[in-house]
């Protein structure tokens, strides 16, 4: 690659993050219309196998896909509701729980209460930050309503969102097939090892990661259902979504069931089966789910995947944590291929010899 080559695709590269900076405000939905699209085109092309047309094939994925998920949010949302309602019911029995086990010893050891609260006067308070919130929500509900620009604009991403994602699925071989046509014959090859090679990354990350999150939110649930916390449905769901970040939804998820725990039945024994719960679900994700869904094409370090997250979301905001993720496991895919090109240079191969030379030296004194 020539020097006016290189500085023609640096060009190209700030000009895209220059893009994505100003355009972030609209980029929402066609992001989630291009996941929706990589996501379930397989399943497309299963279906094209069965001489299905492909826009009518294209339509049965967008039934089942929007059917499960309104059938998700019907059943799931209302339980999440009344988890969330008991878990603020229960706060004064846990604050009156703390008075009587562990304001003696605090009050005779250091000479301080820090429970001193009377749980009548707590639950007033909690109705009324409730009823508060209840009223700042109608607030900005109407405020939102009255602005039919801003509502039209949310209501305008929200269904942009699936229209996007019909087009691209139903065009996604010919865009591929146009765009592999526009790469110069004699980076031909590597350019399509490289695809590849992105492709099984961002497979196993999207398609992978995600069906992991769903499982262990699964596993969380029904454990702690099981052990009979009110708010088993609402933490297996919290750890399953941050489970994202290696490790992060299990510290998570065990915290704030420990919390629960403590405000529910307001005794330690429970915790046992806690731990259980989340030990099992953390085992199963590093023995089995993990190897079997993502299995090593990733291989992204916890604080490289932290990381990632906060740098997209400090320079594009949401659009940023969209798109960091995805982005980390396409470098890293580049990373490799660098890393390879270096070993095999010859600027690393004499450094390789020289090293060696100099140990002959050494073992021969």
């Amino acid at each position: 690659m020539t020097t006016s080559q290189k500085a023609y695709l640096l060009l190209l590269i700030l000009a895209a993050l220059a893009l994505i900076y100003f355009l972030q405000p609209i980029l929402a939905p066609f992001l989630a219309g291009l996941a929706l699209a990589y996501l379930f085109d397989p399943l497309v092309d299963r279906l094209e196998t069965l001489k299905l047309n492909r826009s009518f094939s294209v339509c049965i994925v967008f039934v089942v896909f929007f059917t499960l998920v309104a059938t998700a949010l019907l059943v799931i949302l209302p339980m999440l509701a009344r988890e969330l309602s008991a878990l603020l019911r229960d706060i004064p029995a846990l604050i009156l729980w703390l008075q009587q086990t562990s304001s003696p010893w605090l009050i005779s050891t250091f000479g301080i209460d820090p429970f001193d609260i009377k749980p009548g006067d707590l639950m007033s308070q909690v109705r009324d930050n409730w009823q508060q919130a209840g009223g700042i929500l109608k607030i900005i509900l109407t405020k939102v309503t009255q602005s039919s620009l801003a509502f039209l604009a949310t209501l305008g991403s929200i269904g942009l969102t699936p229209v996007v994602a019909f087009y691209l699925m139903r065009d996604w071989d010919r865009l591929v097939a146009r765009l592999r046509a526009l790469v110069p014959r004699d980076h031909e090859r590597l350019f399509v090892q490289l695809s590849t090679e992105c492709d099984e990354v961002l497979s196993a990350f999207l398609r992978g990661q995600l069906l992991i999150m769903f499982l262990l939110g699964c596993i969380y649930s029904v454990g702690l259902y099981l052990v009979g916390l009110d708010q088993a449905i609402l933490i297996g769901v919290l750890a399953g979504l941050i489970s994202i970040v290696p490790y992060l939804g299990f510290v998570v998820g065990i915290l704030a069931a420990t919390l629960a725990v403590l405000v529910q039945f307001q005794e330690l024994t429970p915790l046992i089966y806690v731990v259980l719960v989340f030990g099992v679900g953390q085992a199963l994700e590093s023995t089995l789910l993990t190897p079997w869904l993502v299995g090593d094409k990733i291989g992204m370090h916890p604080v490289v995947v932290i990381f990632a997250v906060l740098s997209g979301g400090q320079l594009f905001g949401f659009v940023g944590i969209l798109l960091a993720l995805p982005i980390a496991a396409v470098s890293l895919v580049f990373v490799r291929h660098l890393h390879k090109r270096y070993v095999l240079s010859a600027y690393y191969q004499k450094g390789e010899y020289q090293k060696g030379e100099y140990q002959k030296g050494e073992q021969g004194e």
